[in-house]
C-alpha cells in the first residue's frame, strides 16, 4: 500500500502548480504571435494590392501633376468591349475596367493569356459566364469568350480646370471642342494637350464625343493625365472663362490673324477648335475675344481637329518658353 501511495504521488508532481523544470523561455519565444494582420493592400498576391499596385502605376505615369476632381461635371455611359483583339488593345491601353467577363471553357490562346495577365496586373476582376449570358451582354456580339466591362467616365466641371492651374502655380491653358463627334479626334486632342501642358479639355455634353473607349485608346494614355470636363452650355463656359480673366481665342481659317501674329499665347488662354467641316458654331464665334488661323498652303482648306489642336498648342507653348 505504501509503496502505490508513493507512485501516485511520483506521478501527481507534474500537475502541481508552481514553478518547475522548463525549457528556459525558449518555447515562450517561439509561441510570441506575429503582430496584427497587415491590411489587404499589403498582402503579397492579395487583389487590393494588385489593384493598389496598379494605380501606383497609373499615378507614375502622371508625373506627379496634381489631379482634377473628377465627377462633378457629371458621368458618362458605361460600356462593353468585346472580342479577343479588341479586350487586349483596351488593356494594353490602360483604359480603366471594371471586369473582365470570360466565357466558360474558352479556348485559351494568346491573346487570351495576354488578356488574363494584363487583367490581373491591373487589378481587375475576372468573372466567368456562361456564353448565353455574353451572347446577352454583347447583344450578340462576336465575343469571342471576352468582353471587358468600361465603368462610365468621371467628368470634370469647367471651373475645376483653371482652379487646378492656379493651384499649380501655373497660367491656365484649356482646349474647347465645338461639335467634334469622333472620339478618335478627341483622343488625338488629349494625347496633344498632355504633350504641350494643357489644363484640361472641355466638350459639349450634347452632339459631341465623349471619353469612350475609342478616345482612350487614341490618347496613347494621356486620358489618365488631362482631364475632360463637360458642359451644358458650351457658350456660357466661354462666357464664365472671360469673367476669370481668360483670354477665348477660336480657331478659323478666315481668323482674325495668323497664329504666329497672337498676341496672347503667354497669357491665361482658351484655345476652341471645330469639327473639321463645320468649323465654329455661330454662337461660339460671336462669345470668342479673336480668331485665329493657321497658315497653309493653297489648295489645303482644314484640318482635322487633333492635327490643329497639336500646331496650336505648339505654337503656344513654344511662346510661352521663349
Amino acid at each position: 500500500m505504501a509503496g502505490n501511495s508513493q507512485r501516485r504521488n511520483k506521478r501527481n508532481v507534474g500537475s502541481k502548480k508552481g514553478p518547475q523544470v522548463g525549457t528556459g523561455g525558449h518555447s515562450r519565444r517561439a509561441l510570441r504571435g506575429k503582430g496584427p494582420t497587415p491590411p489587404a493592400e499589403m498582402r503579397k498576391g492579395h487583389p487590393k494590392q494588385r489593384a493598389a499596385n496598379a494605380a501606383a502605376k497609373r499615378a507614375a505615369r502622371t508625373g506627379g501633376r496634381q489631379g482634377v476632381p473628377r465627377g462633378r461635371g457629371g458621368k458618362g455611359t458605361a460600356e462593353l468591349v468585346y472580342g479577343r483583339n479588341s479586350v487586349v488593345e483596351a488593356l494594353r491601353a490602360g483604359i480603366p475596367a471594371s471586369t473582365l467577363y470570360v466565357a466558360q471553357f474558352v479556348d485559351a490562346d494568346d491573346r487570351v493569356r495576354e488578356a488574363f495577365k494584363l487583367a490581373n496586373e491591373m487589378g481587375v476582376p475576372l468573372m466567368e459566364a456562361p456564353r448565353p449570358e455574353l451572347d446577352r451582354l454583347t447583344e450578340g456580339g462576336h465575343h469571342q469568350g471576352l468582353a471587358l466591362q468600361i465603368p462610365p467616365y468621371e467628368y470634370a466641371h469647367p471651373d475645376d480646370l483653371v482652379e487646378a492651374a492656379n493651384e499649380a502655380g501655373e497660367v491656365p491653358l484649356i482646349v474647347v471642342l465645338d461639335g467634334i463627334t469622333d472620339p478618335r479626334n478627341l483622343g488625338a486632342v488629349i494625347r496633344s494637350a498632355a504633350a504641350f501642358g494643357a489644363h484640361g479639355v472641355v466638350v459639349p455634353e450634347r452632339r459631341a464625343a465623349g471619353m469612350t473607349a475609342g478616345a482612350w485608346k487614341t490618347s496613347a494614355g494621356a486620358a489618365a493625365r488631362v482631364p475632360v470636363a463637360r458642359a451644358s452650355n458650351l457658350r456660357q463656359v466661354l462666357e464664365a472663362y472671360r469673367k476669370q480673366g481668360l483670354f477665348v481665342v477660336g480657331l478659323a481659317a478666315d481668323g482674325d490673324v495668323e497664329l504666329g501674329e497672337l498676341a496672347t499665347a503667354d497669357e491665361p488662354l482658351v484655345i476652341v477648335l471645330g469639327s473639321e467641316g463645320k468649323g465654329l458654331s455661330r454662337l461660339v464665334t460671336e462669345t470668342c475675344d479673336q480668331t485665329a488661323a493657321i497658315p497653309m498652303a493653297a489648295g489645303n482648306e482644314s484640318l482635322n481637329a487633333g492635327v490643329a489642336a497639336g500646331i496650336v498648342l505648339y505654337e503656344v507653348a513654344s511662346r510661352r518658353r521663349g
